[in-house]
């Protein structure tokens, strides 16, 4: 059996720094010549960009609330098989599932039997981390915790009373990380920052540096050496011959890895960018998908040619499944904070306001056409619709409870807030591809 380093950063909570300390673990290994495969729990499509640009490899998500078990096991085995290591980072707190447990990174960790790392805010923390690390370690047996990696740590004699702390509960101390606000990348309301008017490559490497310092990374590998899942292969034939659209840039970039991969079994993907080009690729189905529109709004707004391309596309019956930030740009406008109105492709009716932004977000559930559509919502604009648009779907929560979010149609186009998975759910993917209104 084949033995690889692997394992899943966890924390007790947000915010303790799971993500900059992936980032960092991902680029100092792949500095050191080794192959190293990102994974993210949960359905988040903003750290697996910045987990790709580290590691040079796409990050997969494991959600075994959007998609089975079997399947999450299977992307996982499948893209770690030509890797050398494994590192998925977790998502909020160890245990915080959609439901209870359900979906967390425990129950991924269990799954995928991956060794958890837990990474803990220790600023105004000494020998007291022991209490917490003990009840992470035994609150379930199943679940491996082996090692910590402490933040936010500014002195070596602060970190002896953490390393005292492991000793007691029986789990390695793997180093700490001091303060350092170099470290800081910039935060949008949906998350990491992921325009690019920023330096990404070199912000992950001088945090790669600086947690390599105090990291013990030799210690942390050889205490997550554990067997390697066997792969099977992930077929990669053509069903049909599409020409499948795809909006990619600064504006539209919120997309799964495996979204995208299920698409290319149906055709030829182009990729294409709203804010720059002038013509919609040839079409057989535009996939428009989240993003930041609220951005770029006077770019999207001046570039007329694209907007009048792609409305005259859907006004003649072509297929498009528009999310989120993809919605809002098929709308007849965005408004901005201020309150001002910038003119999008006007083909849905309804506008989108970032006014009087609320957060929205959650896993969300829908049963249409035959097909279980799940899927993930987050945003901060509110939608009005200004005439009749056909409501095909409320959507429900993960608990099964009605809520206000609602699956739109109009001729073959259909549109809502919710980023939907559709790489372990061929039903719905084959719907949207062929449906007719």
């Amino acid at each position: 059996m084949i033995h690889k380093s692997q394992f899943l950063i966890a924390a007790p909570a947000s915010d303790a720094g799971k993500t900059t300390i992936t980032l960092a673990l991902l680029r100092a290994l792949q500095q050191r010549g080794h192959c190293v495969q990102p994974y993210k729990c949960g359905p988040d499509y903003i750290d697996t960009r910045h987990h790709s640009l580290a590691a040079q490899r796409p990050s997969i998500n494991l959600d075994t609330f959007m998609a089975s078990q079997a399947h999450v096991q299977q992307c996982y085995a499948h893209y770690l098989a030509d890797a050398d290591i494994g590192i998925a980072e977790g998502v909020m707190g160890l245990f915080d599932g959609a439901e209870k447990d359900r979906g967390s990174s425990a129950e991924i960790a269990k799954l995928l039997k991956l060794p958890v790392i837990l990474v803990i805010n220790a600023k105004a923390m000494a020998y007291s981390a022991a209490a917490l690390i003990y009840g992470y370690k035994n609150f379930d047996p199943e679940v491996n915790v082996v090692g910590v990696i402490f933040n936010r740590v500014n002195s070596e004699s602060h970190y002896q009373f953490l390393v005292d702390a492991c000793e007691a509960v029986g789990v390695q101390a793997l180093g700490y990380v001091p303060t350092n606000d170099q470290l800081a990348i910039p935060s949008r309301h949906l998350g990491l920052y992921t325009t690019d008017d920023i330096e990404h490559d070199k912000v992950i490497n001088i945090t790669a540096e600086h947690v390599a310092k105090t990291v013990d990374i030799d210690k942390l590998l050889a205490c997550c050496h554990v067997p390697a899942p066997s792969a099977l292969p992930i077929l990669k034939e053509k069903k049909v011959q599409l020409r499948i659209s795809v909006a990619y840039d600064a504006a539209f970039k919120f997309t799964y890895h495996e979204n995208l991969r299920r698409l290319e079994e149906y055709g030829e993907i182009t990729f294409f960018s709203p804010l720059t080009d002038t013509t919609l690729p040839p079409t057989d189905f535009l996939y428009l998908a989240g993003g930041y529109p609220e951005l770029y709004l006077q770019q999207l707004s001046d570039n007329t040619e694209m907007r009048h391309a792609i409305r005259t596309y859907c006004e003649t019956g072509g297929r498009v499944y528009a999310e989120c930030g993809g919605m809002m740009y098929l709308g007849e406008a965005i408004f901005d904070k201020t309150g001002q109105a910038h003119s999008m492709v006007n083909f849905l009716p309804l506008t989108t306001s970032m006014e009087k932004a609320r957060l929205k977000l959650g896993y969300k559930q829908a049963q249409w056409q035959g097909c279980s559509v799940r899927g993930h919502e987050f945003h901060y604009s509110t939608a009005t619709v200004t005439e009749n648009l056909t409501i095909h779907q409320p959507f429900q929560n993960a608990k099964g409870q009605a809520v206000e979010t609602d699956l739109y149609g109009k001729e073959n186009c259909l549109a809502s807030y919710v980023h939907t998975y559709w790489g372990d759910n061929s039903a719905w993917l084959e719907y949207l591809l062929n449906h007719q209104s």
